[in-house]
């Protein structure tokens, strides 16, 4: 019945990371289109396996997020997925839009990935129109830089002065500036993330990608994902040293950072994330294990291919 009542005309409502998720978008990997050519890489980490033959077969991804929506159904999570398009890559849910308090932002993304946005327009649709909004031209900001932690919004940028020369570089500090004025009751705190094209253990390509909070109090973290290390230091002392996960490069380069929580204290996760699953085992988190390295190879995760809609 509640379901139903989501259907009919959908409360939005996303307070922070880790409450009760009742609805969710998660992407797709059907229909994924041909290996991309390196000129075409969106990012280090897939033009890399573009050079070594080893960029993700559509059959071995599509198997990947079979998985996480098992899971979620397994939670009685709604799950809503995009309608499909011939040959596009629309596995990363979360870059081309998000939810704050009861308010869907559709984002500003790389205009040619523009189409991705009609395809969940059906669920925009169910969504009272007055909440929906969308930032001016010159803000430049994604999914994946924005984290929303109660009183919070925690946002991933580039501030430097060759900010257009970087497709890595997704959220500008215009696109800061707008979730500042959309949202006065929130503090805003920017991050300066680390960008490299060509090397992808260098290149924090959002937000999500070397930080990320879980449970009620917890953080993973990486800390040379941060370009301006007292803005790294300021999340270590938010959540406090003694609740916070540092990841290595290499786990960085992996997604560690880049789970995603079902609830408080359910997690789901990579099976080959070692360290960190047994340390969440540790800390009394419920850890739902499932295979992503294909996706992986693509510079996202579990949090980049789930759009929360609806958190208690």
């Amino acid at each position: 019945m509640e379901l139903f009542l989501y259907l009919q005309h959908m409360k939005l409502n996303i307070q922070n990371e880790t409450s009760r998720l009742r609805a969710v978008i998660l992407g797709t990997a059907k229909s994924n289109g041909p290996t991309p050519t390196i000129q075409d890489a969106y990012d280090p980490k897939s033009m890399e396996h573009i050079k070594a033959g080893t960029y993700p077969k559509e059959e071995d991804m599509v198997e990947e997020m079979e998985a996480v929506a098992e899971v979620l159904k397994r939670y009685d999570v709604k799950v809503y997925r995009p309608e499909l398009i011939e040959n596009c890559n629309q596995i990363f849910s979360r870059d081309i839009g998000f939810v704050i308090d009861d308010r869907f932002v559709k984002a500003n993304i790389l205009p040619d990935r523009e189409e991705e946005l009609d395809a969940i327009q059906y669920i925009i649709d169910q969504m009272n129109t007055d909440k929906v909004v969308r930032p001016p031209k010159e803000c430049h900001i994604e999914g994946g830089d924005v984290i929303v932690w109660n009183d919070y919004i925690f946002i991933g940028t580039y501030r430097e002065a060759d900010y257009a020369d970087y497709i890595v570089a997704r959220t500008n500090m215009e696109g800061v500036k707008w979730v500042a004025q959309q949202f006065p009751h929130k503090n805003i705190k920017s991050f300066n993330l680390r960008k490299s094209q060509i090397d992808a253990k260098e290149n924090a390509l959002h937000l999500d990608c070397c930080f990320q909070p879980i449970g009620k109090d917890k953080a993973i973290i990486h800390k040379n994902g941060f370009l301006v290390e007292s803005e790294y230091q300021w999340l270590v002392d938010f959540f406090g040293k003694e609740n916070v996960f540092e990841i290595t490069k290499d786990e960085m380069y992996h997604m560690n950072s880049n789970i995603f929580s079902i609830s408080e204290d359910v997690v789901i996760s990579e099976r080959n994330f070692t360290r960190l699953n047994s340390w969440l085992r540790d800390n009394g988190f419920t850890v739902e294990e499932v295979p992503y390295a294909e996706i992986a190879k693509q510079e996202g995760l579990l949090r980049c291919s789930t759009l929360p809609l609806i958190r208690d």
